[in-house]
């Protein structure tokens, strides 16, 4: 009966061992072919994290805060007001920069008017000069009629005499009309220096006060920090009261729309990876059940410990080689992005499917437009502008509007 349970225990052995073995090589067999076919084109890392465009808000001027419009957590629109400071500094200079334009582009339509008045006087000058030597040449034709005759005794000598004082007069009063003329035309010269080539609105006198009036009515435009581009808000630092100074920070704006992962992988594991293979991306703070879709879109120049704030010294005698990291940037799907929203920071998990090998490990072409714009301040100086002409064209008046 001994011998019959132990037969029967080792044949139930058999057959438990058996099994087991069948699982382990099905499940090598499967592991095998999922390593050859997809396994081993999968690179991983957990040394992932979420990164951003963080934006500092800084004002371009100095002043004192009066507003706070946005707070932590608020979403703002690009263009909003975030902060404001006191505008009556800057008010009061703009005042002063729109008198003083114009009040310059009257004195530039004097400079113009005077050009005008000179050109008569030069030609006055020219007509009296033009008379007096009319009459120099008449007196000399009498004087040289009556020399012939002072001889003969036909005129008196004292006449003779008079004619030739007349001809001496009359020299002496062409000579001044000459010096007259010449004046007349520098000072022409003079003012055609100043408006020859241009016209009452291009002056640079008038440029000039034009400039200071776009500067000081940007400087008061800029009194209202305005968001850049949508964002959501985050350490807001600036306090009702305070006196800031320009560059400052007072608060930072993150676009949560515009995320991407860096992943540092292993210096061994970047032999493969190259730019626009896929990823897929798990971040911890949604687990397993949310995957993101990526590409990698570039591969750092450097690894971490290179550009350090105190980068390690490998030449000292006491050296461990420690694996190094290049960071990895991979962008994400923006519809990803929108059904699970992420925050800057946030832990992932990557995985880049390097079995595509034939993109670039580096960009070798140059950006074709730029890494980010905003085009919330434009109209500020458009503004300005319309304001200088404005100012121009009331002061300007209907006749030096025609030049």
């Amino acid at each position: 009966m001994t011998d019959l349970t132990q037969t029967e225990f080792n044949s139930v052995r058999r057959r438990g061992l058996t099994i087991v073995a069948a699982v382990v090589g099905v499940c090598a067999l499967g592991w095998g072919g999922w390593h050859g076919f997809t396994g081993r084109h999968n690179q991983n890392t957990d040394n992932a994290y979420v990164a951003g465009n963080v934006v500092q808000i800084t004002p371009q001027v100095g002043g004192t805060v009066v507003a706070i419009q946005a707070d932590d957590t608020d979403f703002v629109k690009a263009g909003q007001v975030l902060v404001k400071l006191d505008a009556a500094d800057a008010s009061v200079a703009l005042e002063q920069a729109e008198a003083q334009l114009a009040q310059t582009v009257r004195e530039v339509r004097t400079l113009f008017a005077n050009t005008g008045s000179l050109q008569a006087q030069v030609q006055a000058r020219e007509a009296d000069l033009a008379r007096l030597q009319s009459e120099l040449a008449r007196a000399q034709d009498d004087a040289q009629r009556r020399a012939p005759l002072v001889a003969s005794g036909a005129i008196g000598k004292e006449e003779f005499q008079h004619a030739i004082a007349q001809v001496t007069a009359a020299k002496s009063a062409v000579a001044a009309a000459q010096s007259a003329v010449q004046a007349a035309k520098e000072q022409l010269s003079a003012s055609l220096a100043q408006t020859e080539g241009t016209n009452v609105a291009q002056h640079p006198s008038v440029q000039r006060a034009g400039a200071k009036v776009r500067e000081a009515y940007l400087a008061l435009q800029r009194v209202a920090l305005l968001a850049p581009t949508d964002g959501h808000i985050a350490k807001r630092g600036v306090q009702l009261g305070q006196r800031v100074q320009a560059g400052a920070p007072l608060m930072t704006l993150v676009a949560l729309n515009q995320l991407w992962v860096d992943a540092n992988f292993k210096e061994s594991q970047l032999q493969n990876l190259r730019i626009g293979q896929p990823a897929e991306m798990e971040a911890d703070v949604y687990g397993q059940k949310v995957v993101y879709h990526g590409r990698v879109v570039g591969l750092g120049a450097g690894t971490g410990a290179a550009f350090a704030l105190l980068p390690a010294q490998n030449a000292t005698g006491n050296w461990i080689k420690v694996v190094q990291r290049i960071p990895v940037r991979i962008a994400i799907d923006a519809k990803d992005l929108a059904e699970h929203p992420l925050r800057v920071g946030l832990s992932m998990d990557v995985t880049v499917n390097t079995e595509d090998g034939s993109g670039k490990s580096l960009a070798d072409a140059p950006r074709t437009g730029p890494a980010a714009t905003t085009a919330v301040f434009d109209a500020q100086q458009q503004a300005a502008d319309q304001r200088v002409e404005r100012i121009i064209a009331a002061h300007i008046g209907r006749s030096a509007a025609a030049r």
